[in-house]
């Protein structure tokens, strides 16, 4: 099993931009700056390694059981869910062709790739009194490892990822759908699939049903890139993948891989007391992510193509769950393939880890569409993640179920909003009708009413809430020392916080224990007390990303920033994902312009063998580019290919080492790539949130926290 060293090592980019946040990295010389290797997570455990957790026990030494009152509030969910209705547990079931028997799945580097074994231990027992009941539910159901027929023709691979491997039977070969987020992930679904179904033969077309990663990073354990190149494997991708694939997340990659420790629970084990689960699959793996560009793309709102023989009717759904999506309908089969838009939960409509808040209503005309074009006659429907639903009338119920769901939180959280309620109220009074409370496939497995709600209003009206007190507020170290002043100071903070803790008050307790915090970065009792809160509230969270963000702040909070090598790029095909345009954006993001005061420069870049050229201006400390023309009178024309340019881009290589060796050419004063470079930072990847975590590290969890490799997170 892999060290957590190892693991973090690993991560891909959140759709590919939280990798990039620390790839791209350009001090001194336009080259990435490789992160100094840190200390194993044995040594950073206190020489643990190998210590096994007693049954029941917590896994930081800091660690408290769930109260009295949290053990309350997971009893009154058990007894208003409907845990009568197991329907989702004949239709996980059906069609179970092999089991893998694997338990791990070793990646090339080394490490474990994917390991089922740890999440085991929710099929041991039939409640937990640290995890919300849901939550428990869904997690059993996201056990399923192995291999299905979804009807004879379409079969799935299933619990080897966060996603699920589909496959079709095509006229010459196999097509496939989502090639989950690993190579080695990826080849061993083929290799259990060619054991007992697939045997001789060849893939022969592969679709990306979106953007996000977790669709399209294992497709290199599955096909070489020459037989795509030369026409013999199509890779099909609705139109802007490419673009959108880098674009949503690289400009804020290094903030949102950041913000993954706490949706993702990237440092937590999984156990009753830490990561259950991420709600769409049990984890992301963490083996080898790759991406080869598609090569026919889906252009029209319905396009019907014959993919090996197969005739596919795609309908593209772009600015749902991910900015370019879509479905695919096989009519000979009636069958329904709805890509991530509707899968068995609430989504997301913000997504924690930060990504452009998502339209609801456009989510939910797009699913009313595919039910009344499809979804009248089609007898089995399936998705990248979970189980199919077979039957026109069940098909019927989920479709009609996820439209209303989507289209409710639009249209009533703005409701809501136009009667007055703000951001900052909206999520204690917004609240999904009851009959979608009640329904499975609706609940927030990775999406919660909460946040979801939140992002509706920041969609439309953005982050104020209009009192015009908050519009230039105070940052929390500043305002903090004064409400804690009036307070009556820390001890008396620390005993009324205290009291509502034990009475079971968390959210009050959070409210005025964080505000101390916020004061006093160093005040060890209120960080111990504030985690104890933090804790409680998480285990009593549905939702995923709700749970692992309390329970990882408790973490940071008791143990501090974790130490280990962080996510970077090293993979070519990120690179290549890249447009010259965008790489020049993220070089004005990385720079600061403090540096830059009075810098006054223009440069003239020429790619010629891909024709590009771009004017890269630095005036009132801002660096710009436009594509597409030429300064009359540069300061510095550079002029290098974009296959050199990659180099660079990727770190293999200097700016300077090319115009020595001939590679690039320089006309003007070549000084100015350095004075450029001078202006580039190196972002944090262990960036503060809580404050007094950056200190020296404090007890740290077991070993097997770090053992028990947390997978890798992705842009859903």
């Amino acid at each position: 099993m892999a060290t957590r060293r190892a693991f973090i090592k690993t991560l891909p980019g959140v759709g590919m931009g939280m990798a990039l946040g620390t790839a791209l990295s350009v001090p001194g010389s336009f080259t990435a700056e490789a992160a100094p290797d840190r200390a194993e997570a044995g040594e950073e455990a206190g020489g643990q390694v190998g210590a096994a957790l007693a049954p029941g026990q917590h896994f930081h030494p800091r660690g408290k059981p769930p109260s009295a009152f949290t053990r309350e509030v997971l009893a009154r969910a058990r007894a208003s869910l409907p845990f009568a209705d197991e329907r989702d547990f004949e239709e996980q079931r059906r069609g179970l062709i092999a089991p893998m028997r694997a338990m791990t799945i070793p990646a090339e580097a080394g490490h474990a790739a994917w390991d089922m074994e740890q999440f085991r231990f929710l099929d041991e027992a039939d409640a937990f009194d640290s995890i919300h009941p849901s939550l428990a539910r869904i997690g059993r159901l996201n056990n399923n490892y192995g291999l299905y027929e979804v009807v004879p023709g379409i079969y799935q691979v299933r619990g080897l990822d966060l996603s699920d491997l589909t496959i079709v039977r095509g006229r010459a070969g196999w097509i496939v759908f989502d090639p989950l987020v690993s190579r080695e992930t990826a080849r061993a679904a083929w290799a259990l699939f060619q054991e007992h179904v697939g045997a001789g033969r060849p893939i022969s077309a592969v679709i990306y049903s979106h953007t996000h990663a977790d669709h399209w990073g294992g497709v290199r354990g599955l096909v070489d890139e020459a037989d795509v190149r030369s026409g013999r494997v199509p890779v099909i991708a609705p139109a802007g993948f490419m673009a959108h694939t880098v674009a949503e997340n690289v400009y804020a990659g290094n903030a949102m891989n950041r913000r993954l420790f706490y949706q993702y629970g990237l440092l937590l084990p999984a156990s009753p007391h830490g990561y259950v689960g991420q709600g769409l699959g049990q984890r992301v793996s963490a083996g080898a992510v790759g991406l080869i560009a598609p090569t026919r793309s889906v252009a029209e709102p319905i396009e019907e193509i014959e993919v090996d023989g197969v005739r596919m009717v795609f309908q593209n759904t772009p600015d749902t769950e991910a900015p370019r999506e879509m479905n695919t309908y096989i009519p000979e089969m009636k069958a329904l393939w709805m890509a991530e838009n509707v899968v068995a939960s609430l989504h997301n409509i913000y997504t924690l880890r930060g990504a452009p808040v998502r339209d609801p209503l456009n989510w939910s005309k797009y699913i009313n569409e595919a039910l009344h074009r499809f979804g009248l006659e089609a007898e089995v429907m399936f998705a990248s993640h979970h189980w199919p639903r077979w039957g026109n009338a069940r098909i019927q119920e989920v479709l009609r179920a996820q439209r209303d769901l989507y289209a409710h939180m639009n249209n009533q959280v703005l409701h809501l909003a136009n009667r007055g309620v703000t951001i900052n109220q909206i999520h204690t009074v917004y609240a999904l009708p009851r009959s979608l409370q009640q329904t499975w496939h609706c609940r927030g497995y990775h999406g919660s009413p909460e946040h979801n709600s939140r992002g509706v209003i920041q969609r439309y009206l953005g982050f104020w809430d209009c009192n015009p007190a908050t519009l230039i507020p105070l940052p929390a170290a500043e305002s903090a020392p004064l409400y804690v002043e009036m307070m009556g100071g820390a001890d008396a903070i620390l005993a009324r916080g205290r009291r509502l803790h034990e009475a079971g008050r968390y959210l009050l307790a959070q409210e005025i224990v964080n505000t101390l915090v916020q004061a006093e970065p160093r005040n060890e009792a209120a960080k111990d007390l504030l985690a104890d809160i933090f804790e409680q509230i998480g285990y009593q969270q549905e939702n995923p990303g709700l749970r692992n963000s309390f329970l990882a702040g408790a973490y940071e909070l008791r143990s501090g920033i974790p130490e280990g090598e962080t996510a970077r790029s090293s993979s070519p095909d990120v690179v290549r994902a890249m447009t010259t345009e965008m790489f020049l954006n993220f070089l004005g993001i990385r720079m600061d312009s403090r540096k830059a005061e009075g810098m006054r420069f223009t440069i003239n870049l020429v790619t010629p063998d891909t024709g590009e050229r771009f004017i890269v201006e630095m005036e009132n400390a801002t660096l710009t580019n436009i594509a597409g023309f030429q300064a009359e009178k540069p300061d510095l024309t550079l002029t290098i290919d974009r296959a050199d340019l990659e180099r660079t881009m990727a770190g293999a290589t200097t700016l300077e080492a090319q115009i020595a060796d001939g590679t690039a050419t320089v006309q003007g004063d070549a000084r100015i790539l350095a004075r450029l470079a001078a202006t580039m930072v190196d972002f944090d990847p262990r960036f503060e949130i809580m404050p007094g975590t950056r200190s020296a590290p404090r007890e740290r969890a077991c070993a097997d926290a770090y053992r028990a490799d947390p997978g890798r997170a992705v842009a859903e």
